[in-house]
């Protein structure tokens, strides 16, 4: 079983804030750091350094030839990763000295993708396969239905939320990763048990994965619920936090792990990546992980 990650590719311009500015707010950054990053990308070196075995597809601008060896660099498969000529996507991300961050995307390159290059890529994979997919790149509806089509289990985290997640046909994705804010702008509720309720009644054949910053997180199938506790972190930097969730959550069920103990892995990797700065970067190696686990 392969997985393809058909997601974004950042340059993330960090700025260390003592706060998250305010409108009408100039403030002085306390420092500035660049690092590789994007939904996709993030989500891809997860996958990889939780030992799943992924292929990412995306577009980059010259100025961003060296997400490529990045990825390459943490066992990311990179050939049906492309150049163009547009401008790579870059954020503007602001950490707090309290951990939490604030972005701004420029989605660049990241939404020149064509209708034929996804059938391309597509052609390399078969039903069984994983297509993981994110907001930030263009041709997702597409996407969701050229992988249903193919048989290929698509799984769907709709981040950033916008107007174009509404014209997708989310009845075709299998598996849901969302977080608090996107749960509430697909169902209305905010509370977290109403929030599987009614994702549950608009999508019954979908599985879903609830994730609750502190509170843990919930994964939903058809006939059962599980809840898992967060791990205690110390929050330097929260940017990849979701993003190795999702990587860890996918690796361990790929392993044949069983819901809650993909759950429980995922919170782990979770745990240690805020614990660091920077995006993918922060994101553990499986053997850090299973030494954590070990030691609890």
């Amino acid at each position: 079983m392969k997985v393809l990650n058909f997601g974004s590719l950042n340059i993330d311009y960090t700025y260390q804030v003592e706060h998250i500015v305010n409108p009408k707010e100039t403030i002085s950054s306390l420092g500035l750091e660049v690092f590789p990053g994007g939904k996709g990308l993030n989500q891809s070196i997860a996958l990889a350094k939780a030992g799943a075995e992924v292929y990412h597809a995306g577009l980059i601008g010259e100025d961003g030839l060296f997400l490529k060896e990045v990825c390459s660099s943490n066992h990311v498969h990179t050939d049906y990763i492309k150049e163009s000529d547009t401008r790579t996507g870059n954020a503007i991300i602001q950490v707090s000295s309290a951990g939490e961050n604030s972005i701004i995307l420029f989605p660049g390159a990241n939404r020149q993708n064509t209708k034929a290059y996804v059938d391309e890529v597509l052609g390399h994979f078969e039903e069984g396969d994983i297509l993981l997919l994110q907001n930030e790149i263009n041709e997702v509806d597409y996407l969701i239905e050229k992988g249903k089509e193919k048989g290929m289990t698509v799984a769907f985290n709709p981040s950033p939320f916008d107007d174009y997640v509404r014209k997708c046909d989310l009845t075709k994705v299998d598996l849901f990763f969302v977080n608090e804010v996107e749960g509430e702008q697909i169902t209305g509720e905010k509370l977290p048990e109403n929030i599987i309720a009614c994702m549950r009644e608009q999508f019954p054949e979908a599985e879903i994965v609830l994730t609750l910053g502190e509170n843990g997180a919930i994964w939903s199938g058809k006939n059962e619920n599980i809840a898992v506790p967060a791990v205690p972190a110390e929050a330097v930097d929260t940017t990849a936090a979701g993003d190795t969730f999702t990587g860890y959550f996918l690796a361990a069920v790929i392993e044949g792990r069983n819901k809650r103990q993909a759950l429980e892995r995922a919170a782990m990797a979770s745990a240690m990546a805020v614990a660091k700065k920077g995006a993918s970067i922060s994101i553990p190696w499986k053997e850090e992980v299973d030494q954590k686990i070990g030691s609890e």
